[in-house]
């Protein structure tokens, strides 16, 4: 069985992963372009992706023996999972792979901006020590019996949720599933979340529902106080009402691993706002986690290839 990756600097930037234990044969692409992707996956039996389309078009000319693909993610809403059905190739994600370290970002997002450390840091970078000085000059703030709305309660939203009650917080969630309330969390509507919480953290799939989920109407009713945070997918926020509900300081800040549209524009408004923290969607890329990413492809290809797939999205 012969495997192609694609986008394989992407997930091994730091060349600590194995591909070739997916395998007999395992042909590595750094990049995903599509000029070449015919020629690549001519004699493959696999294709891995990470983020790059997979159109009906594209599928269209797949050779016949291609009869899986795999996304090394959780997010497939790159690939067209109805025309690959139609094709006869198996669509298989990797679920829950990365919830940990996604749940320690979200986490460390909350604690930088109750604590003003991002905005500490930069002073001590622009040569700024007055805080060391005189009285603390930025906001310096506990999170215990602050208000937490989750939005969307799958795997990575409800250990966040753990997590929370383990420093204090009180959590509302609002889900497409509702699950019984427990000490600390109440499941309320979107509307109530939004005016309650004194941080909203995202945490559902990116579907027609969700995107922009979060819109100029929905950042009206934060709180002025409160603060967004985005590791889940970026077009859940609408950026360009972000970006004025951040400048207008209608909202007190924002904290986000994913952007709207990636690699963010370096022209971007958010790179030169103070009461933001960027990263790039780094979420998914402890090492731990890359390696659990590649086993869990080898497994999905090993269940596929004894006739029980795993992990099925289509």
């Amino acid at each position: 069985m012969k495997t192609v990756v694609l986008y394989g600097e992407k997930m091994n930037y730091d060349k600590l992963l194995d591909f070739s234990i997916l395998s007999e044969e395992v042909d590595v692409y750094d990049d995903a372009d599509e000029t070449k992707l015919l020629e690549r996956i001519k004699d493959a039996d696999v294709l891995i992706t990470k983020e790059n389309p997979v159109t009906a078009e594209m599928l269209k000319e797949f050779p016949e023996r291609l009869k899986l693909i795999i996304e090394a993610g959780t997010g497939y809403n790159n690939i067209d999972t109805a025309a690959a059905r139609e094709k006869g190739i198996t669509v298989c994600n990797v679920p829950a792979y990365s919830s940990e370290s996604v749940r320690e970002m979200a986490i460390l997002f909350i604690l930088m901006l109750s604590s003003s450390m991002h905005k500490q840091v930069v002073m001590l970078n622009n040569g700024d020590k007055s805080n060391f000085s005189r009285y603390l000059s930025v906001p310096h703030n506990e999170v215990y019996q602050k208000t937490l709305g989750i939005i969307g309660e799958g795997r990575i939203g409800s250990i966040v949720i753990d997590s929370a009650l383990h420093l204090g917080m009180k959590v509302l969630v609002y889900s497409r599933t509702v699950k019984p309330d427990r000490e600390g969390v109440r499941h309320v509507s979107l509307d109530e979340l939004l005016k309650e919480s004194d941080y909203v953290s995202l945490h559902c799939p990116l579907t027609p529902q969700t995107h922009h989920i979060i819109d100029e109407e929905a950042l009206d009713k934060m709180k002025k106080e409160a603060f967004l945070i985005n590791t889940s997918r970026g077009p859940l926020i609408d950026e360009k009402a972000l970006i004025k509900a951040l400048q207008e300081k209608t909202i007190a800040g924002a904290a986000l691993d994913v952007q709207e549209v990636e690699p963010l524009s370096e022209d971007s408004p958010l790179f030169e706002l103070d009461n933001v923290i960027l990263t790039p969607h780094i979420g998914w890329k402890a090492l731990e986690t890359r390696k659990r990413m590649v086993s869990i492809v080898k497994d999905n290809i090993e269940a596929y290839r004894k006739g029980e797939p795993i992990n099925v999205v289509n």
